[in-house]
């Protein structure tokens, strides 16, 4: 059982990293700006509704911007990834297994976690939290 969802979860992450390197490319946010921009000309000119019409326009900025805020994470994660790395492999200490976590799934990530938060540090951080939502 724990394979068979390690192996899902696996196909998983392949997908959603997939579904990320699409959303953020140029080529994908051209065609939607293609899109915003067919769809605007067959609307706008045609419906008398100015209300409708500044939703239209408000909801194409909307959509586009999706693409360049998906654009601007994938080149910001992929430079700190990289910063990252070159950290961990420059110091001779370091722990290896740290490189290229964004090749992990989520469960492994969190194994590694687990390796270096100490178990005191764990509990002190359950009990503030406790003391917090006991004193809301």
């Amino acid at each position: 059982m724990k394979i068979k969802k390690l192996k899902i979860e696996k196909e998983f992450e392949e997908v959603t990293a997939a579904a990320t390197k699409i959303l953020g490319s140029t080529i994908t946010f051209l065609i939607a700006l293609c899109l915003v921009i067919y769809w605007w000309v067959n609307n706008l000119f045609s419906s008398g509704n100015e209300h409708q019409n500044i939703g239209d326009i408000i909801f194409g900025i909307t959509f586009l911007s999706l693409f360049i805020i998906q654009k601007s994470f994938n080149r910001y994660s992929a430079l700190i990834n990289l910063k990252l790395n070159e950290l961990v492999s420059s110091n001779q200490e370091a722990n290896n297994s740290v490189l290229n976590t964004q090749k992990k799934t989520e469960s492994e990530i969190t194994e590694l976690v687990k390796e270096y938060i100490d178990e005191e540090v764990i509990e002190e951080i359950e009990e503030l939290l406790l003391k917090k939502k006991e004193g809301k």
